[in-house]
């Protein structure tokens, strides 16, 4: 299941250092995208399963893949042969301020049945990446690691 059909990359700065960015991120707490709602089971590590739940839909499971603590995740939300893949990277830049990368790409043998669900990521992507650089710039000037 390596054939990668469809891939994006997005980038975004943050006014926070790379460890508070990374400690505010891998808290599943502090993800927000309503109406979905995330719940993570166990520690923030690689084979933890976690859960993407809708209003009227069945929950998406989802796995940490991989993980190298303040520098970057690989999620992946299996499917029928196929799979979403969201690998997360953080870096420390200038004026210690971080660069978030997030690249998805969508493979398998079939890949093409979820085409259309990937596709939606190629407009939602950067707005939901600048959300989240301001909710990090926000609790980073807050001094807050955990969403209240």
């Amino acid at each position: 299941m390596t054939e990668v059909i469809w891939q994006m990359t997005h980038s975004i700065e943050v006014n926070a250092d790379v460890h508070f960015a990374w400690r505010y991120w891998s808290d599943v707490g502090n993800w927000d995208d309503p109406p979905a709602v995330f719940e993570l089971e166990g520690d923030f590590a690689p084979g933890s399963r976690g859960w993407t739940r809708l209003p009227g839909q069945a929950p998406i499971a989802w796995f940490l893949r991989d993980v190298t603590p303040g520098e970057a995740a690989t999620i992946e939300i299996p499917a029928d042969a196929a799979a979403m893949v969201f690998h997360w990277r953080f870096a420390g830049i200038e004026d210690g301020r971080t660069r978030i990368t997030q690249s998805v790409a969508l493979r398998g043998e079939k890949a093409e049945t979820y085409l259309g669900f990937a596709k939606t990521f190629e407009t939602n992507l950067p707005g939901g990446m600048k959300k989240l650089a301001a909710a990090i710039a926000d609790a980073a000037a807050k001094g807050v690691t955990k969403r209240l």
